[in-house]
């Protein structure tokens, strides 16, 4: 696409899922009443120490079991919580009760369902913790907790009802409950978590292997949407005003417009790019409208929904913008003046000259008898 309309390029994309942490198994999608936190692994009972030999020394303890063993991997705190009797196993029953206290705490009307505005506070203090690290604004959290919801929402109803939950609950329950008995225990839970970080691991690898290969995730492509952004923020307040995005219209003359189209069909152009991602109107473009934007273009490029942009789909959105800029272009134009049919020469003397002879067969004559 011509570099004089790289504004078309906030081909913004976020979908997201929330982030998962790294002792969750990715197939855990139901927001949890707290944020996830490593658990301490329970402290081991203590062992009675036996004496030492007779002109023995005295030999300390390995920290964590036997000398040069790998650290156990830690409880996950839902399990820690649930397991206040420390039996070492969490039921159905009490898995289910647990994860639902997201649900009924977020179902302020008590209709048994969630409505959007309901399950976005998810993401907003005191389910959130505001001053949690790492958090991305209040507002792009909401987008993202809009986008999931829609994902929850299985029967397209506008609500997350009860059941569509508790059946993700259930779904989650029985990824840990690997022998099928209705309860996990520390072994399998501890296992799951050991294969959830060895899968995510080979995931980010994988990811890594693509991006080099030329393909781009959802949140690297909002990552360069949001750094373009930055760039054309010259106050650095983390908006873009209508005059910031004019400087993608290119220049109004000089040698660089060369081969350019005129300057004001340019600015209206962008204009309308910039009325497309303002999508409140107020004449500013924030960190929310172009991640909301970055999502709708992901969307709309990953032709092939594998949740990555190649460089083949990366082409043909460029060129499918450039088809609608040059649509625009054809509007923008101005409309030809009609031009006058040549005069009829007039023969000599000033007498009209015979009337031309109609073509086809004489009226009344049906076709086909000449």
């Amino acid at each position: 696409m011509n570099r004089t309309f790289r504004s078309t390029l906030f081909l913004t994309a976020a979908c997201l899922a929330f982030p998962v942490a790294a002792q969750t198994p990715p197939t855990q999608a139901w927001p949890q009443n707290r944020p996830p936190a490593q658990a301490t692994p329970p402290a081991q009972p203590a062992q009675p120490a036996a004496p030492p030999s007779a002109g023995a020394a005295a030999t300390p303890p390995a920290a964590g079991g036997a000398l040069g063993a790998p650290a156990a991997v830690p409880l996950p705190q839902w399990f820690v919580d649930i397991d206040v009797n420390k039996k070492g196993e969490v039921t159905r029953a009490d898995f289910l009760k647990y994860r639902m206290k997201s649900f009924e705490a977020l179902d302020a009307n008590k209709d048994n369902k969630l409505s959007v505005e309901e399950f976005i506070k998810v993401v907003e203090p005191p389910v959130t913790p505001a001053d949690a690290p790492g958090l991305p604004p209040l507002e792009e959290r909401r987008t993202r907790a809009r986008a999931e919801f829609q994902n929850l929402d299985t029967n397209r109803d506008g609500f997350v009802e009860r059941g569509e939950a508790e059946a993700l609950v259930h779904s989650e329950f029985n990824n840990y409950d690997t022998d099928r008995d209705n309860k996990i225990t520390e072994p399998e839970v501890r296992l799951i978590i050991q294969r959830s970080m060895q899968r995510e691991a080979a995931e980010r690898q994988q990811a890594e292997q693509r991006r080099r290969q030329g393909m781009m995730t959802l949140n690297e492509f909002i990552d360069m949407q949001l750094r373009q952004a930055d760039e054309l923020d010259k106050n650095k307040d983390g908006k873009i005003s209508s005059q910031d995005y004019l400087v993608l219209a290119g220049p109004a003359d000089g040698p660089q417009a060369k081969n350019l189209l005129p300057f004001d069909m340019r600015k209206q152009i962008a204009m309308r790019k910039f009325a497309e991602i303002d999508t409140n109107k107020d004449g500013q473009i924030d960190r929310v409208e172009m991640t909301a934007h970055a999502l709708k273009q992901f969307l709309e490029m990953d032709l092939n929904k594998d949740r990555f942009i190649s460089e083949d789909e990366f082409k043909k959105a460029q060129e499918a913008e450039a088809a609608k800029i040059r649509a625009i272009v054809q509007t923008l134009m101005p409309a030809q003046p009609a031009q006058p049919r040549p005069a009829q020469p007039q023969p000599r003397g000033g007498q009209p000259g015979p009337a031309p002879q109609p073509s086809g067969p004489p009226p009344g004559l049906p076709q086909g008898t000449r």
